[in-house]
């Protein structure tokens, strides 16, 4: 794994690799979060999802967040990574990892940066459940060229 601060990847991701991205000697705390593929959604069982990205617009746009972030909160840094492609059940598909020198607003930022991700970054999700799949998540997804 890298030591990009943001990052789409088609590899596998450890909580504790992005979580040493963020670490410092001055940071006393380190909140960390982990999107995991679950077995169900919406009462169906899921065999599995796929992520589907734009990396280009997607990595300045998780900058963007840890900006925002900064702004807001006493933070040191901020490191976001997601996974492309397919994942199976249990499997993480992202992480966010909050450094600060103390944890009074880390938790808050945590938060902030997934709801934030979820909402602007041109990242989508779609579910394979038993009998069909569905696209279920991201910003709206531009119309595939035919070219």
């Amino acid at each position: 794994m890298s030591d990009q601060l943001f990052e789409i990847t088609t590899t596998p991701i450890s909580m504790d690799e992005v979580s040493r991205r963020v670490s410092s000697p001055s940071a006393g705390a380190i909140v960390s979060f982990a999107g995991i593929v679950r077995d169900t959604n919406a009462g169906r069982r899921v065999r599995y999802l796929e992520y589907e990205a734009y990396p280009e617009m997607a990595e300045p746009m998780l900058a963007q967040i840890a900006e925002e972030i900064k702004a807001r909160w006493p933070v040191e840094k901020v490191a976001i990574v997601h996974r492309v492609g397919r994942q199976e059940i249990g499997e993480i598909s992202v992480v966010v990892a909050i450094a600060s020198a103390h944890r009074q607003g880390a938790f808050e930022a945590g938060r902030y940066a997934i709801d934030r991700l979820k909402e602007i970054v041109p990242i989508w999700k779609k579910e394979f459940f038993e009998g069909g799949e569905v696209w279920i998540q991201g910003p709206e997804k531009p119309p595939r060229s035919n070219s």
